[in-house]
């Protein structure tokens, strides 16, 4: 048994609940980036029918050039931050169960 009079495999059970309201909360902001990917894959065919095109307007490839461009540069940092949310996820877990 620990100070707390607890034995040292007890899981604090608040600690979970937080976690998993940590969880509940990031997974629901990672369905709403799902609209990010839908608005990346229109982006790219709007390239690709610009492209395709029998005249292609160069204005209308630069705009799908730079919005493709912007719109990875926000998923890659979204998915850095998802990175590390995972890895503090991940530790906080091993922490609970005492690994």
């Amino acid at each position: 048994m620990d100070e707390d009079g607890k034995r040292a495999t007890d899981i604090d059970l608040n600690e979970v609940e937080r976690l998993v309201e940590a969880l509940e909360r990031d997974l629901d902001r990672a369905r709403r980036g799902e609209t990010d990917l839908d608005q990346l894959r229109g982006e790219v065919e709007q390239l690709r029918a610009s492209l395709a095109a029998d005249e292609v307007a160069h204005v209308d490839v630069q705009r799908g050039l730079l919005g493709v461009r912007n719109r990875l540069h926000t998923l890659g940092d979204t998915l850095f931050d998802d990175a590390l949310k995972a890895g503090d996820y991940l530790s906080r877990l091993g922490r609970m169960l005492g690994l």
